[in-house]
C-alpha cells in the first residue's frame, strides 16, 4: 500500500514537470481533442512556463530529461514510433539528449576497486576524472598497467534501485492511461512499459554491453573503414565496461571534425553502409548511432562507442528485407511486393497488385529527385501509413531498424547534405543478394534443409512411441477423445515413408 502511494506521488510530480513543459495535450494539437481533452490541456497549460517554444516533442524531451534515466529510455523508445505519434513529434523527440553532472571521482573509485576485487591504483596507472556523464553511467579516460589508453565505464551508484522506483512509477501511470482513456490502449502502454524495464535491464549489466561490443566488432569486419574498440574483458563487470580508447572527432563536434581535413562525403558512405553492411551479413546493428557515438579517426576510419542498445535481425527477415530494398532501388515495385507477402507481413486477403501500386506510389517520387529532397524519414514515414493501410503489423526489430536508418541518414546529411542513401545502399544490397540468392545462397538453403529433415528423422522413433502409447490407451479405454482418434502405428510409418520418398525426389530433381 505504501509502495503504490509513493509511485502515485512520484506520477502527480512527473505529470506536473510534463505540464511545466506543455508536454500534456501540447497546444499544437488542440483543435484535434475531444472537449474534455481540450479542457484538461487548458487546466495543465496553467502550471506551464512561458518560454515553452519550439517542437512538441522537443518540449517532451527536456521534460523527460529532467525526470531521469527510466523517463529517458521511455522517450528513446518512443521516439522509434513516428507511425503513432507523428512524425514530426517522433523527429522532435529524437533529438533527447542524457546527459548529467557526473557523481563524485571518488565513488567511481570505490565502485570500481569493490567490482574489480582491487584498488584503482594497482589496475590503471592512470585514471582521470568523467569525461562524459549521462543518467545510468560515466566515462573516465585511464591507462592500464601495460600502457593501453582505455576508457572506462561505471554505473552510478544505486541505479538499479532507481530505475525499479521509476518503472513501478511508470507502470501504475500506463495502467492509470489504459483506464482513464480508452484511445491510448493503441500504443499499447502496459507492454511499452515492459519494453522500457527490459531494456534498462540490459543498460544496468555492462557485462552484456560489452558482449554486444564483442558482437558488434566481429560483424564490423564485413565493412571496411568500419571500427570497434576492443572490450578490456579482465577489467569488466556488471557495473565496469573497459574498452580500448578511441582517437578522433566526436562527429557531433564540427569544427574538431573539420580539423582533421577528411573527405566527409566518404566519410557518410561509410556511416551508412557500416549499418546497413552488419545489419544484412551479420543480422546484428548499433542500434543508437547518434553522431556523439561515432568518432572520425585522422585515416577516415569510423569507429562507434556506447553499445547499450543493439539491433538484431534474423536471416528469414534479411533476406526480405534485402529483396524490398532491391525492389526500391530498382523500381521493381512487384518484387518488392511479393517480399512482403511471403514474409506474412501483409494479410492474405490483399493482392500483390494492389500493395505494388502502393508501393510504386512511395518510390516514384524518390527517383529523379536530388538525394537533399528525398529524406528517408519521409520514405518511412509514407511506408508506415501504406502499412496502415494494409492493415500490417510492423515486425518490432524492423521498426528499431528503420528508426536506426532515419537516425544514421540524419548524421550522414549532417556531414554530407547531398548524402544519397539509396545510392550508398545498393554495393551494400546488391553483394548481399548475389551470395544469398545465388548458388551459395542456395547450397546453403539446401544444407539447412537437410539439417532440419535429420532432426526430424531422429525424432521419428520417439513420436511412432508416443503415437503407439496413445492408441494403446485409447483401445484400453484409459483415454478418450472427443475427436477422432490418431492414425495406427503402421498408418505413422507409411506417412513418414511417403515424406522421405517426396524429399529424395524433390533431392533428384534440385540436383539434376
Amino acid at each position: 500500500m505504501f509502495a503504490t502511494l509513493a509511485s502515485f506521488l512520484r506520477l502527480l510530480r512527473a505529470l506536473l514537470t510534463l505540464a511545466r513543459h506543455d508536454a500534456i495535450l501540447p497546444a499544437e494539437y488542440q483543435s484535434l481533442y475531444p472537449a474534455p481533452a481540450r479542457v484538461a490541456g487548458r487546466i495543465a497549460r496553467l502550471f506551464a512556463r512561458r518560454d515553452n517554444a519550439g517542437n512538441p516533442g522537443e518540449r517532451l524531451a527536456r521534460a523527460l530529461e529532467r525526470l531521469g534515466p527510466s523517463y529517458v529510455k521511455f522517450g528513446q523508445i518512443l521516439a522509434t514510433r513516428g507511425d503513432v505519434i507523428g512524425e514530426r513529434f517522433a523527429r522532435g523527440l529524437a533529438r533527447l539528449q542524457d546527459r548529467m553532472p557526473p557523481f563524485d571521482d571518488t565513488e567511481a573509485r570505490a565502485i570500481i576497486a569493490a567490482e574489480l576485487g582491487a584498488p584503482v591504483e594497482s589496475l590503471f596507472k592512470t585514471f582521470g576524472p568523467a569525461i562524459a556523464a549521462a543518467s545510468i553511467a560515466q566515462v573516465h579516460r585511464a591507462t592500464t598497467q601495460d600502457d593501453v589508453e582505455v576508457a572506462v565505464k561505471v554505473l552510478r551508484p544505486d541505479i538499479e534501485l532507481r530505475i525499479a522506483r521509476d518503472i513501478r512509477t511508470l507502470s501504475l501511470g500506463a495502467a492509470l492511461a489504459e483506464r482513464l482513456a480508452p484511445a491510448s490502449r493503441r500504443l499499447e502502454p502496459r507492454k511499452f512499459v515492459a519494453t522500457v524495464a527490459r531494456s534498462l535491464s540490459f543498460e544496468t549489466d555492462l557485462r552484456l554491453e560489452a558482449a554486444a561490443a564483442s558482437e558488434l566488432a566481429e560483424a564490423a569486419t564485413a565493412v571496411e573503414h568500419y571500427r570497434i574498440p576492443e572490450v578490456e574483458w579482465t577489467l569488466s563487470s556488471k557495473r565496469i565496461l573497459t574498452t580500448r580508447w578511441v582517437t578522433g572527432a566526436p562527429l557531433s563536434d564540427p569544427e574538431r571534425l573539420a580539423g582533421l581535413n577528411l573527405d566527409q562525403a566518404a566519410l557518410a558512405t561509410t556511416l551508412t553502409r557500416a549499418f546497413l553492411g552488419t545489419a544484412l551479413d551479420r543480422g546484428v546493428f548499433h542500434a543508437d548511432m547518434h553522431a556523439g557515438n561515432l568518432f572520425a579517426a585522422a585515416n577516415g576510419d569510423l569507429w562507434a562507442v556506447d553499445f547499450g542498445i543493439m539491433g538484431r535481425i534474423g536471416r528469414p527477415e534479411r533476406r526480405f528485407l534485402a529483396l524490398i530494398l532491391h525492389g526500391f532501388l530498382t523500381r521493381d515495385y512487384t518484387a518488392a511486393a511479393r517480399a512482403h507477402f511471403a514474409a506474412g507481413y501483409v494479410p492474405d486477403e490483399h493482392t500483390v497488385a494492389d500493395f505494388a501500386s502502393a508501393l510504386r506510389a512511395v518510390g516514384e517520387p524518390i527517383f529523379g529527385k536530388r538525394a537533399d529532397e528525398v529524406p528517408m524519414s519521409r520514405v518511412l514515414m509514407q511506408l508506415f501509413e501504406i502499412t496502415d493501410l494494409f492493415d500490417m503489423r510492423l515486425r518490432p526489430e524492423l521498426v528499431m531498424l528503420q528508426k536506426t536508418m532515419v537516425q544514421c541518414e540524419g548524421v550522414a546529411r549532417s556531414l554530407d547534405p547531398q548524402h544519397n542513401m539509396w545510392a550508398a545502399a545498393t554495393p551494400v544490397v546488391e553483394a548481399w543478394m548475389k551470395r544469398e540468392l545465388g548458388p551459395e545462397g542456395r547450397i546453403r538453403d539446401f544444407a539447412e534443409d537437410l539439417e532440419r529433415f535429420y532432426g526430424a528423422m531422429r525424432h521419428l522413433p520417439d513420436a511412432i512411441e508416443d503415437w503407439a502409447d496413445i492408441g494403446a490407451r485409447l483401445k484400453s479405454g484409459e483415454l478418450r477423445l472427443s475427436t477422432p482418434p490418431p492414425p495406427r502405428p503402421w498408418a505413422v510409418r507409411l506417412a513418414w515413408l511417403g515424406v522421405a520418398a517426396a524429399a529424395g525426389a524433390a533431392l533428384a530433381l534440385w540436383l539434376a
